[in-house]
């Protein structure tokens, strides 16, 4: 047995330091939840389902290590679940491989789980030929978990017809046997399709994923494979609850920038970090990155130009650089039969416009290649790419967009100059800097945005609650639409002036939209109003008759007018000031707006 005192505090590492990682708590919340539930039966198999490195392999991971260590009882079959993880490799495995590696992972989790020892994880504290004559040493067997037991000594002597399709089945076998409860945390779950695994897998997993004592959580980085080809279709199509994962909001890609700059002793200002955050998409690896980049460079992140520098850098030879260019290079290598799959890929950036033009392709491709390439065949390359999540394919519409990710697309456009064009890279990395170095503030107002942010995520955390009405002055509380179909910020209806609006978030018939102000010399006053007053109208027309129900308020930092006061009254706007604002930030649980 482990000496106790060199026990780490997880069953499986983490990847993410703990002073970094940030909020990730409603993922977190609802797999736990789900598996605790699996014990009443009431859990069915799930996909963790969002674009790469949106953090799903580390909210498995955390999920597993709070079930290995919370339960109070892990001896107790009727009162505990048994968490199994395990990710599908992209390297070639045969079935045997594969059914011995499956089979003994899950021998191994159970066990760990049910002694509480971790050690029993490590191939090297315990090797194969070792484990049966352990677990039989050291665990009180069931029926179903020795039949498991000696299952994989059977494999060993390669007596088994299908050896994957029984190792598939092998947890709900020992669930449904015992009558006891067992999570199976899969990732990679995509790589299940592809060429390295030449036998049947999903095939197999149909009876396996439908058990309702042993549902299956999965999750993978290659969002279109697995909800298109693993999950939308076959032996698994309707087995499966999806549960979205989003990009982070400002708020929280703000928390997080923070976060890693304090802990990679750099400095981004806080009203830039929200700004970072809508720049990366919300994507906390690119937030991350950044960060990183700056502590590297030794570098302060205080404007909006030092944030154009440094991304540059990371953009064209950083962090950003080498994670995109291994995920991009190892995909084309995989689909690369025609040649110009990098061409492709390149003139699919470089379009203007998120849908993509096929007859310009091809006209493009004619002219660099200096070959004529049929249309079906670029159609062919562009759904492969899409396959990588490189772009989007709009499957019922047969027609394809730009991927909704501004880092990658950036990152494809100076990717594409050195990989197609043959430009020299250090030139390429050079005119990017200067390029993002001339680049117009985005954000000018980066005050204003702050309290747009704040303001935002007040209605997110709101959802399906209620504002005190004293906060937004009004008689009565005010309740918030159970949940939002999205958030915006800056959106503009047409074009012109005066028709941008801070916050648009709607909900059904129900739309609100918000103004923030963020001056601290004077009040705001009622000409502001009059123009939030002419945005309603814009969005009532916007709308039209399937709008039921808008909803205004007004944020200003330093409070209103009189007269602007009495005009919000008559008008019936929400109207908050800092205080009000603040009151309602520490009730949903989150950070006061800060001294700038």
């Amino acid at each position: 047995m482990t000496d106790k005192r060199n026990v780490p505090p997880w069953a499986i590492r983490p990847l993410v330091p703990e002073p970094v990682y940030t909020n990730r708590q409603e993922y977190l919340d609802f797999l736990h939840r789900a598996s605790l539930f699996a014990i009443e039966r009431r859990t069915m198999s799930t996909v963790l389902l969002g674009q790469r490195r949106m953090g799903k392999t580390e909210i498995f991971k955390r999920v597993v290590n709070r079930l290995f260590f919370e339960q109070e009882n892990p001896g107790d079959l009727d009162k505990s679940v048994v968490p199994v993880y395990y990710s599908f490799d992209e390297t070639g495995i045969d079935r045997w491989g594969f059914a011995l590696e499956y089979t003994e992972n899950f021998l191994r989790w159970y066990t760990a789980f049910r002694l509480r020892e971790t050690s029993v994880l490590d191939p090297k504290d315990i090797p194969r030929n070792r484990l049966p004559e352990y677990i039989r040493s050291n665990l009180e067997l069931t029926p179903g978990f020795s039949s498991a037991v000696k299952f994989l000594e059977t494999l060993q002597g390669k007596d088994v017809t299908i050896p994957e399709k029984i190792a598939l089945h092998l947890p709900r076998q020992v669930s449904d046997r015992d009558e006891s409860t067992i999570v199976m945390f899969l990732d990679e779950f995509q790589n299940t399709r592809l060429p390295q695994y030449d036998f049947d897998i999903v095939g197999w997993m149909q009876e396996a994923v439908e058990s309702p004592t042993c549902p299956h959580f999965v999750t993978g980085s290659a969002m279109s494979i697995l909800s298109r080809e693993v999950l939308g279709r076959g032996a698994l199509f309707g087995r499966f609850r999806s549960k979205p994962i989003s990009a982070m909001t400002e708020y929280w890609g703000a928390e997080l920038a923070l976060k890693s700059a304090a802990y990679y002793h750099t400095a981004v200002s806080e009203k830039i970090a929200p700004v970072l955050a809508q720049r990366s998409g919300g994507n906390p690896f690119y937030i991350s990155a950044v960060i990183q980049q700056a502590a590297e460079q030794g570098k302060k992140i205080e404007s909006e130009e030092a944030l154009n520098e440094i991304l540059a850098v990371d953009l064209s030879s950083g962090f950003i650089w080498g994670e995109l260019s291994d995920q991009v290079n190892r995909w084309i290598e995989r689909i690369n039969q025609s040649g110009i799959t990098k061409t492709i890929l390149y003139l699919s950036a470089m379009e203007e416009g998120d849908r993509l033009d096929l007859v310009r392709i091809q006209e493009e491709v004619r002219k660099r290649e200096g070959q004529e390439v049929p249309i079906e065949e670029i159609r062919d390359v562009l759904i492969k790419l899409s396959r990588g999540d490189l772009l989007e394919y709009m499957e019922l519409g047969g027609w394809f967009r730009k991927v909704q990710d501004p880092i990658l697309l950036a990152f494809l456009k100076v990717w594409g100059k050195i990989q197609v064009e043959g430009q020299d890279q250090a030139r390429v990395q050079n005119d990017l800097r200067i390029r993002y170095q001339l680049m117009e503030k985005r954000i000018r107002d980066q005050k204003g945005y702050l309290g747009e942010v704040y303001l935002a995520q007040v209605l997110w955390n709101f959802q399906n609650k209620t504002l005190p009405g004293r906060l937004v002055h009004c008689r009565e509380d005010v309740p918030v639409p159970w949940l939002f179909s999205y958030i915006h910020h800056r959106v503009r209806l047409g074009a012109g002036e005066g028709r941008e609006i801070d916050i648009y978030a709607a909900a059904g018939a129900e739309v609100w939209i918000c103004e923030s102000k963020w001056q601290l010399d004077r009040k705001t006053g009622p000409s502001d109003i009059r123009i939030f007053l002419e945005k309603a109208t814009l969005t009532r027309e916007f709308e039209g008759k399937g709008l039921q129900r808008l909803r205004c308020w007004f944020f200003s930092h330093s409070g209103f007018t009189d007269k602007a006061t009495r005009l919000m009254q008559a008008e019936g706007i929400f109207y908050s000031n800092r205080g009000d604002l603040d009151e309602l930030l520490a009730s949903a649980g989150l950070r006061k707006l800060p001294e700038l």
